[in-house]
């Protein structure tokens, strides 16, 4: 791996692996999430967002979790109301956007996992994984056991990661002449840039694997995580680097 020559910053993003011989599959949901947000009255769009899962997040205490328990579109308002009513159970600093999920994956596994598993912007690990990378000191990592069923009579235990979202995207590769974020729900209508890279100063100092803030489907890895991935010879994904300016 080679750090990015420009910054000194090493930023790589975590992609599943093509070559894997693991068979691995979960079909699995977490247990409640944020509405969709329907007709947005400050740009008119219909919009949620994917990826942004925080697994950790426990809504059981809450009397009305029950309104989180069905996926669909609500008027601004009603969004709104939702989202401030769960705000308190959400780590400081973390976002909360229309489709948020929350609270632990439940579902069924089949085939075999590797140490490290993504899939559908989820990223997972065994127990001995999660536990040998925090013992060779990766920050910030924490996450939550999915609740699993198999076809074996003892189906394999998983923790999916709880990720910050941060970073953000340089101005340099952004759409010129770009909408400004609608100033009531925040969404920005441009796509993927392509190539892409990262800007410097809104990295995090304190974690080392985390989601794109700018891109909630795109989960980034620093040097210390991949060091310690490699060294304990973990599998299962591949690192792609990312340029940082």
């Amino acid at each position: 791996m080679t750090v990015n020559t420009e910054t000194g910053v090493g930023i790589y993003r975590v992609e599943a692996s093509r070559t894997s011989s693991y068979t691995g599959n979960l079909r699995a949901t977490h247990r409640w999430s944020l509405p969709g947000l329907a007709d947005c009255p400050g740009c008119g769009a219909t919009w949620g967002v994917a990826g942004l899962h925080y697994p950790c997040v426990d809504l059981s205490s809450l009397p009305a979790r029950h309104e989180y328990e069905q996926s669909r579109p609500e008027p601004y308002a009603e969004w709104a109301r939702l989202r401030d009513q769960v705000r308190p159970f959400i780590p400081s600093g973390f976002i909360l956007l229309p489709g948020t999920r929350f609270g632990p994956m439940a579902g069924r596994a089949t085939g075999t996992f590797g140490p490290l598993h993504l899939q559908t912007w989820t990223l997972n690990l065994g127990r001995d994984a999660f536990e040998q990378l925090q013992q060779a000191g990766v920050q910030g990592l924490s996450g939550c056991p999915i609740q699993l069923r198999g076809s074996g009579e003892s189906p394999p235990e998983r923790i999916e990661l709880q990720l910050t979202p941060c970073g953000r995207f340089h101005p340099d590769c952004l759409p010129p002449g770009r909408k400004p974020p609608c100033p009531m729900c925040g969404v920005e209508d441009y796509d993927l840039p392509d190539p892409y890279h990262l800007d410097a100063a809104s990295l995090p100092t304190q974690v080392d694997i985390f989601r794109l803030a700018d891109w909630t489907t795109i989960i980034l890895a620093t040097q210390r995580f991949v060091d310690a991935v490699q060294h304990l010879e973990l599998d299962g994904v591949t690192f792609r680097p990312v340029q940082v300016r």
